[in-house]
This record gives C-alpha cells, sequence and structure tokens, in this order.
C-alpha cells in the first residue's frame, strides 16, 4: 500500500541530475543569452579566502546551494550541506583535499533541502558525530513541507526548477546550475542545537555569532565571523533580484524583516561575503552589494504601500513600478531568480489579503460561467477557439492562453485546445531570461503532452521518515481525508506507540480530529512510530506488519485497512 507518495519531501527530492553543457537549440534572445551567460556564476569551484581569522573554503555549482567549511583548530566547521547525500560526497572530498580534520559541527542557515538534505553524509563520514546547529523553527518549516502542503509543493517546485525537462531547453534555476540528487535519497538530520535570537559559540577555537535574520524564510540566519571579518547570509543576499515571492508557493515573505537583516548585516562591515547561492565577493564590493540589494528591496516594498494607499490594484501596481538605474544597472538586481511584478503582488496580498478592494473581484462568476460568457460573446465555442488559433497563428501567446483556459472550463475540444496552449507555453517560456517562469512554462507544456509519463516517484529511506515527526504524519492524515470515501463516521482508531505515546484519530462530521489521549476506541492499534511512518510513506506493507506482530490491532484488522482507505 503506498498511501501517501508525497508523504515526506518536497522537489529536490525527485529531481533529476542535469548537467548545463548543451544550449545550442535555445533561441538566442538578448535577455536569453544574458542568462545562459549567468550560468558562469555556477562554475565549479571551490573558493577558498585566508582571511584574518583563517582559510575559509566555499563550494560553488555542486547542487543549487553552497556548503562552505571554515577551518578551526583540529577539526572544521561547515555552513549548508548541500541537496542531497550524492552532491554532499563530492563536496566533502574536495573540503578533505584543504583540511581533513573532522567536523565539528554543521550550521543550517534556514530549511530548505537544498541546505539541509546532504547532512546525513557529512555525519556518517564523521567518528564522532558533529553538532548540528540551527534556528528553533527550522525543523517546523522541514516538518511542514514534510507535511501537509506536499504534494502540491512537490509539483509546483518540479516545473520551478525544471528538474524534468530535457537539457536542450534548460538553462540554469537563476541561484544554481540545477537540483543535482540523481538517485541519491536525502539526508536531513534535526538539529540539536538551536537558538531563538542569536547564538555566540565557540568551535574548534572559531568565535562565531549567529543571528536570527528573517528574510527569504521565517527561520533564516547570518553567520559572522568578527575575527575573519566573514558574513555568510544564508539566502538573504545572492547575485540576482531576490525571491520575495516564490512561483513554487511559500508563506509570505517578510520584506521589512529581510531589509533589517540586511541592514543588521551591513552594520558589521563584513570584508568577505559568502552567500548560500552564487559566488563569494570580498572588498569594496560587499558593502556596495548589501547596500543595492536593501535598496532595491525597500523601495519596491514602499512603492507599492504607496500606490496601494492611493487605491491602486496590485494587477495596476506592477505596470507603475520600475527599479531605477542606480539600483537596476548592479549585477544583483537582474531578474534572473525573483521579479519585480511577484513581489508587487505579494507585498500587497501580505499587507491586506487575497482581496484586491475590487467589488467585481469579491465573489466573482465561476471560471466555467465566465468561459460561458465569453464564448457568448465571441459568437459561440467554435467562434472561440477559431480566435484561439488566430492567437496562436499571430503568436499573440498570452492572449492564446487565457483563451484556452476558457475552453478547457467549457471541455471544449480538450485535445486541440491543449495542444495549442501547450504551444503557447513553450513559446512563452523558450522566450522568458526569468528561469522560474521559463521552466514553470515548458514543463506545463510538456505536461500536456498525452504521453508525458508524469513526475518521478520521490526517493524514501528509513532514516529520512525517522526524521519525521509521528504527529506531522498524523497533520497529514487529517488533510488527506476523502470525505467522500469514509469507512464510517463517528469511528475512532487510537494507536498506542511503544514509544508511550499515544493518539486517537476520530473520523466524525467527514472531519479527522486528532487527539493525544486515548478514549471511545472502535479500534486500538499497538505499534512502533517507526513502522506506523514506513507505513504510510510506502516502505512496509501493512498487511505484512500485521501479519509479522508487528503492528497489532483490536476491532481487526480488516477494519483497520478499510479505515486506511478513508484518506487519499
Amino acid at each position: 500500500m503506498r498511501l501517501f507518495l508525497y508523504i515526506f519531501i518536497f522537489i529536490i527530492v525527485s529531481s533529476c541530475s542535469k548537467e548545463v553543457n548543451e544550449l545550442s537549440d535555445i533561441p538566442k534572445f538578448s535577455d536569453v543569452e544574458d542568462l545562459i551567460s549567468h550560468t558562469s556564476e555556477f562554475d565549479k569551484n571551490i573558493y577558498s579566502y585566508d582571511t584574518p581569522g583563517g582559510l575559509i573554503h566555499i563550494a560553488v555549482g555542486f547542487g543549487i546551494a553552497n556548503s562552505i567549511m571554515i577551518e578551526g583548530q583540529e577539526g572544521n566547521i561547515i555552513i549548508d550541506v548541500t541537496d542531497s547525500t550524492s552532491e554532499a560526497e563530492k563536496v566533502y572530498a574536495l573540503f578533505k583535499e584543504k583540511n581533513p580534520n573532522p567536523i565539528e559541527a554543521i550550521i543550517y542557515t534556514h530549511n530548505h533541502g537544498d541546505h539541509t538534505f546532504g547532512a546525513e553524509y557529512f555525519i556518517d563520514s564523521q567518528k564522532k558525530r558533529p553538532k548540528i546547529i540551527a534556528h528553533e523553527s527550522t525543523d517546523y518549516y522541514v516538518q511542514r513541507i514534510m507535511g501537509i502542503i506536499n504534494p502540491i509543493i512537490s509539483k509546483r517546485s518540479t516545473r520551478m526548477f525544471g528538474t524534468i525537462l530535457p537539457e536542450e531547453q534548460f538553462i540554469n534555476v537563476g541561484i544554481g546550475p540545477s537540483l543535482n540528487v540523481s538517485d541519491s535519497p536525502i539526508g536531513y538530520v534535526k538539529a540539536d542545537t538551536t537558538f531563538t535570537d542569536e547564538l555566540k559559540i565557540t568551535i574548534a577555537g572559531i568565535n562565531l555569532e549567529l543571528y536570527h535574520a528573517p528574510g527569504e524564510t521565517n527561520d533564516q540566519i547570518f553567520v559572522w565571523l568578527p575575527e575573519h571579518k566573514a558574513l555568510m547570509p544564508g539566502d538573504n543576499i545572492y547575485n540576482t533580484f531576490p525571491n520575495l515571492y516564490t512561483i513554487r508557493g511559500t508563506t509570505h515573505r517578510n520584506v521589512i524583516g529581510w531589509i533589517d537583516s540586511l541592514d543588521h548585516m551591513r552594520a558589521l562591515n563584513p570584508q568577505y561575503l559568502l552567500p548560500s547561492h552564487t559566488k563569494p565577493i570580498s572588498g569594496e564590493d560587499v558593502a556596495d552589494a548589501l547596500t543595492v540589494y536593501r535598496d532595491a528591496i525597500q523601495f519596491i516594498h514602499d512603492q507599492t504601500i504607496r500606490l496601494m494607499n492611493e487605491g491602486y490594484y496590485p494587477d495596476e501596481i506592477i505596470e507603475m513600478i520600475d527599479l531605477p538605474e542606480e539600483i537596476a544597472s548592479s549585477s544583483f538586481i537582474r531578474e534572473f531568480y525573483g521579479t519585480v511584478r511577484w513581489s508587487v503582488k505579494s507585498i500587497f496580498n501580505g499587507y491586506l489579503g487575497w482581496f484586491n478592494g475590487n467589488p467585481a473581484d469579491l465573489d466573482p462568476l465561476s471560471r466555467k460561467e465566465e468561459a460561458i460568457r465569453i464564448s457568448e460573446l465571441a459568437g459561440g465555442k467554435e467562434q472561440l477557439f477559431s480566435q484561439l488559433e488566430i492567437a496562436i497563428k499571430k503568436e499573440d501567446m498570452q492572449w492564446g492562453l487565457q483563451l484556452a483556459e476558457h475552453l478547457i472550463n467549457l471541455n471544449y475540444k480538450i485535445k486541440e485546445t491543449n495542444s495549442l496552449k501547450s504551444q503557447a507555453l513553450y513559446y512563452e517560456g523558450i522566450r522568458s531570461s526569468n528561469p522560474n517562469k521559463r521552466n514553470y512554462f515548458l514543463t506545463v507544456a510538456m505536461e500536456l503532452d498525452p504521453e508525458f509519463e508524469g513526475f518521478p516517484d520521490v526517493i524514501r529511506s528509513e532514516s529520512v521518515v525517522n526524521e519525521i515527526d509521528t504527529d506531522t504524519i498524523l497533520n497529514l492524515l487529517s488533510v488527506s481525508l476523502n470525505p467522500d470515501n469514509i469507512y464510517k463516521d463517528n469511528y475512532a482508531v487510537c494507536f498506542q506507540f511503544s514509544s508511550g505515546k499515544e493518539r486517537t484519530i476520530r473520523i466524525r462530521n467527514r472531519v479527522a480530529e486528532i487527539s493525544k489521549n486515548i478514549n471511545s476506541c472502535d479500534l486500538k492499534v499497538t505499534t512502533s512510530e517507526s513502522t506506523f511512518k514506513y507505513i504510510l510513506a510506502g516502505i512496509k506493507n501493512p498487511v505484512a506488519q500485521i501479519a509479522s506482530n508487528n503492528v497489532k490491532v483490536d476491532g481487526g484488522e480488516v477494519n483497520f485497512l478499510k479505515f486506511l482507505t478513508s484518506f487519499k
């Protein structure tokens, strides 16, 4: 039984290894050529800096995120651990050539998988387990991604990062060359040392200062080495316009907090900037980069608020804001990751929510009803389809996409409509210099191919599942309940885990209530937390686990299996 195919990890575990080495089939538009040139930002290399406090090495081009090694006294410190155990193995082999001393500590700058999923290899390669340090909320956000927002975050991430695109269409992902996990399972390991606002600690003779610095994520931290004059900002700055909003989907990003975090970094006057994406910089360039980055963010924020207060809607504001030349001319502000337009919409939503203020948009017609009205205006479905064909022929592709959506909602000539929609997506995608949009459009075009085989399966391992909290799994069960497929209403299944933890799932009024006590059980299940998680992750078969007595059911094994079928 494979009940929860996407139970525990977003796209990083399901992506394909991709080498960016053949771009001859990509049309050479000026903006696209700029993106191709940007690929040099991720040339595979270990950059080493002999700072006043000692040697620091940063691995660039191995997967999306960089990994950093600080040489200490008879021990080293790793900041961010790449996106997979396979990439971690490559990076650590090169780090050991620089300095073979053991790893004393691992620091996560934030929860994203490209910074945390290679941890298991770094840990297993050591005789003594290193200390793992992160912000106190990091594991919460990892569990959230592993839990209730899958599989949608997986699918959207697959599209945005272009992980299934053919090499002849793919260029890069803006902040890195590609996701390079290949067939490697992920290796996330929870931190054992966490902090709230700041942590000053000495490890291997190195004085480290860690500060909570909200920005691209709420749990983001930066690492400051005062003796080295070196700053590791995580994802709060990289050599492209920031993702103030990401189209794969995210919680609202605190833009003012991001600015404050950059100001905190600037106040330290760093001489070395080693970001978790793109190449490191040093000297006077550091202050210039930090300043123009925070100014760009503040400009978009302030002008969005100004126009918001003047009563403009977000779709109007995005047409009214352009970065001033003194900001836009910086290489750090090229829209190779985030965009001004998406940022405006996110800032508006962060302050006022989804309602834009226009009464016409509060309770609009359904997509189908609107399509019917548009079709009537066009003179019928066939005339609407004819307008789609004309738009595609004229290369008016965005209009073509919008017309195609109406026809799909009318369920009219779906095969032909999807074929034209795919052409529009390909046309727009192949010409886009923003890799997020480019990869998303090109991937959706692939999905419309009748022979598309679907997204790759995730790679699951017992060690990774062990890092998922049982309550994360139970919360996932709750949001996976299919109200049309309930086994029995007002039915309680109680779980007694060998760890001593007790939980009850009660289906009532077509919701699954999860409680931390056991009472009024229709079924009582006794098992270990790990076995329970392995079953729901598809690693172990529930029937086999019942037969082997690893799962004991008081109330009928068949009833328990039927209960599981209530969940998608």
